[in-house]
């Protein structure tokens, strides 16, 4: 089951998780660190050069973005929130960033996973570890998305995952599933988008 994305269109932009759109179809969030290539995803996902704004400079995105996707037929929300990390910008935003992005992650009744995203070339990072675990100790549902799997040999991209998997070994029981994505190459697509139309046919009650 391939899932085709016929319409892809802004809803809004907000702080506050109250003012999201109404809880009326299944919601799926995409995260990460800043600069992890996450409006580049996105856009591939959702066969658009420009519904999430790319940009050189780290977080860029500072809102909780969401977007419907079918939304003539069995509508979905594709929700862009801000990144994480390094991103320059004051102390006292980071923390009111990382207030309304809590709240949204749970509290937004109708979001059913979160996709969140990890650079392939990076060796395991705190911040990152740190975050899965904050998803599980809320029982949060959350799925690994490496990208740029491009800048990386396959032997280089296998090592790189593994050491991932070692890392969240140590305090995880069950390993959460995970993609290997390119945004360049639309390595993944398939797959990733596949497993939204499965979630999605469940939503809908569809045998």
């Amino acid at each position: 089951m391939i899932l085709n994305i016929s319409t892809a269109d802004f809803v809004c932009s907000n702080t506050d998780y109250k003012k999201c759109p109404q809880n009326e179809y299944p919601e799926y969030a995409f995260i990460g660190r800043s600069n992890v290539g996450k409006s580049s995803l996105i856009n591939m996902l959702t066969n658009s050069k420009g519904l999430a704004k790319t940009s050189a400079s780290p977080g860029k995105t500072q809102l909780i973005n969401h977007f419907v996707m079918n939304k003539e037929t069995k509508p979905w929300y594709l929700v862009d929130l801000p990144g994480y990390g390094y991103a320059k910008v004051s102390k006292s935003k980071i923390q009111k960033w990382q207030k309304f992005i809590q709240d949204y992650l749970t509290k937004r009744k109708n979001l059913i996973n979160i996709f969140l995203l990890i650079d392939s070339r990076l060796e395991p990072q705190k911040i990152d570890l740190e975050f899965m675990e904050w998803l599980g100790e809320n029982e949060l549902p959350f799925t690994i998305v490496f990208t740029k799997s491009d800048k990386l040999s396959k032997v280089r991209l296998e090592q790189s995952i593994d050491r991932y998997m070692f890392a969240l070994a140590d305090t995880w029981e069950d390993l959460p599933p995970f993609f290997v994505t390119s945004a360049e190459d639309k390595v993944g697509k398939e797959l990733l988008l596949h497993s939204i139309a499965l979630t999605n046919k469940l939503v809908y009650g569809e045998s």
